[in-house]
């Protein structure tokens, strides 16, 4: 049986790219999201326990940078299915050789990539268009005491937005810098 996705490695260990194909024809696309039984033939260990939607409004608008602390420490698959998206993957895991490294992806209607985030990262992303609509796969349910988040302005980090951030909310805003004594998430 042919797969339905083909997953390529970022440079960080354990960051995925997934590629989805499409099936094209007069009428538009169908593409699977997720595929249980092809993620399991692709050897990826993820067991959907949540899905969520964010839309976001207006071009240069940043959400992020979010994670969560064991035991509830997750893996999440990303995936923009409206308009496009500067995604962000950072590295908080720790004793990890590319510990507060960062990598991104253009995610977008077009292209049909997703990125399979493993636990210990943090996560978030800059609207590239209007109206974005992002789709997040969660191995693990929501749970608000375990989260975690950064600021996604911090100079320890030095994310390269593509834009002037336009809109940032103010939960987003007030989220923590690194400091000498954070020493990662253990996963």
């Amino acid at each position: 049986m042919e797969s339905n996705f083909k997953t390529s490695t970022s440079w960080i260990e354990d960051l995925l790219i997934i590629q989805r194909f499409s099936r094209n024809d007069s009428r538009g696309f169908f593409s699977k999201i997720f595929n249980l039984e092809d993620f399991d033939q692709l050897g990826l260990d993820f067991q959907v326990i949540q899905i969520n939607q964010s839309f976001t409004k207006k071009k240069g608008s940043v959400r992020g940078l979010h994670f969560q602390f064991p035991p509830a420490a997750e893996k999440k698959m990303v995936s923009c299915i409206r308009g496009e998206v500067f995604d962000v993957a950072l590295d908080l895991r720790k004793g990890s050789k590319t510990f507060l490294n960062w990598h991104s992806e253009v995610l977008s209607e077009k292209n049909f990539k997703s990125l399979l985030i493993p636990e210990g990262f943090a996560h978030g992303f800059q609207t590239l268009s209007d109206d974005c609509e992002m789709l997040y796969l969660h191995t693990e349910k929501y749970s608000p005491d375990l989260e975690g988040a950064l600021n996604v302005n911090d100079p320890a980090i030095k994310i390269q937005w593509p834009l002037e951030i336009s809109e940032l909310s103010e939960r987003d805003k007030q989220h923590p810098y690194i400091t000498k004594e954070f020493e990662g998430v253990s996963v």
